[in-house]
């Protein structure tokens, strides 16, 4: 009977510090720290972070190695988030992850954060199916939205990606122009569904085939918030349904054209969207319609596999630690990574 692989996983790129213990490709555990000091300022404070990071990362830990009923020595390799994300918080878990595989003696292993997002299709859940190579993967998030190709675990080509801002700060920008508290995104979907989404039109941006842009749209919204709140203070609360659901339905009509256009270019019909807005109750609808019309076949994460969590990080780390790919002790966190590096 094989060894069991066990990877320790550690991500700590944005706001979240997480751990998670995985055995071959079957989630142990998967904790997750969030960190509330920021809703206060309505966006993560880089600063903040990094200290809550250094206050976690201990406990979130050694609560991921006891969940998952295994002792740190039982740990076949540690894999952590090198980037992309925020610096003073990437340190904080590379800095933990190179201590501990260095005291424990077994393989460190870098994983790079946009990878994982799209890599985390292939944890193994008991109802969920994995995508067949070639596919394409949507990821939508805070700080990233692109249209990936897919054609092996570490092959990976940017088909289209945003020229300016990121799905998830279209959404967040949004919501604080209509007053509602840090993070906006999951509050507009929620208001979303008691509106009409066809009450208010936005102008969708007019850029490349399979590129996004989104600070156009989120000028216009706010333009004509300002105008609307000059003939009538009072219009937010009169209609803050009706303005969520047209606000919704822009941002997920623009994704999914994309996703059309990229779909004709590439002929590949098996498509999986990753990130923390792929939480998104529209966008998952508007797949199970996709799948129905067009004959797609859709890869929808579980929720708690779509934010930041470092479930991700280690089923990457595994995939990884079968073909032996190693990263150096003097590894160091890097805030810039693209997809394909």
């Amino acid at each position: 009977m094989k060894k069991p692989i066990y990877i320790l996983g550690i991500e700590s790129s944005c706001d979240d510090t997480s751990a998670s213990v995985i055995c071959d490709t079957k989630v142990l555990s998967n904790v997750v720290a969030n960190q509330e000091v920021h809703s206060k300022y309505g966006g993560v404070v880089p600063e903040l972070a990094s200290r809550a990071h250094q206050q976690n990362i201990v406990p979130v830990v050694q609560q991921a190695i006891e969940k998952a009923n295994i002792t740190k020595e039982e740990l076949s390799a540690i894999a952590f988030t090198r980037g992309p994300g925020l610096m003073g918080s990437l340190l904080v878990g590379t800095s933990f992850a190179k201590s501990l595989a260095l005291g424990l003696k077994i393989p460190l292993i870098e994983v790079n954060h946009m990878q994982a997002h799209i890599l985390s299709h292939f944890i193994d859940e008991n109802l969920n199916k994995t995508p067949p190579f070639p596919f394409l993967c949507l990821t939508i998030s805070g700080g990233h939205t692109q249209i990936v190709k897919v054609t092996d675990h570490f092959e990976m080509e940017i088909l289209g990606e945003t020229i300016d801002d990121a799905v998830g700060e279209a959404f967040d920008k949004s919501a604080k122009i209509l007053g509602l508290p840090y993070p906006g995104g999951p509050l507009i979907d929620k208001y979303a569904k008691l509106g009409n989404p066809k009450a208010f039109r936005f102008t969708k941006p007019k850029v490349g085939d399979l590129d996004f842009s989104f600070s156009g749209l989120k000028t216009g919204i706010l333009y004509f918030i300002q105008k609307q709140q000059r003939k009538n203070s009072r219009f937010i609360e009169e209609n803050l349904h009706d303005i969520c659901a047209s606000i919704q339905f822009t941002i997920v009509e623009i994704l999914m054209d994309k996703l059309k256009n990229a779909v004709k270019h590439t002929n590949i019909k098996h498509i999986a969207i990753a990130g923390g807005v792929s939480a998104n109750s529209e966008i998952r609808k508007k797949l199970q319609f996709a799948e129905k019309h067009f004959g797609w076949t859709t890869y929808v994460p579980k929720f708690e596999y779509t934010t930041d969590n470092a479930a991700m990080i280690a089923v990457t780390g595994y995939l990884k630690y079968l073909k032996k790919d190693y990263s150096d002790i003097t590894v160091t966190a890097q805030a810039r990574l693209k997809v394909t590096q």
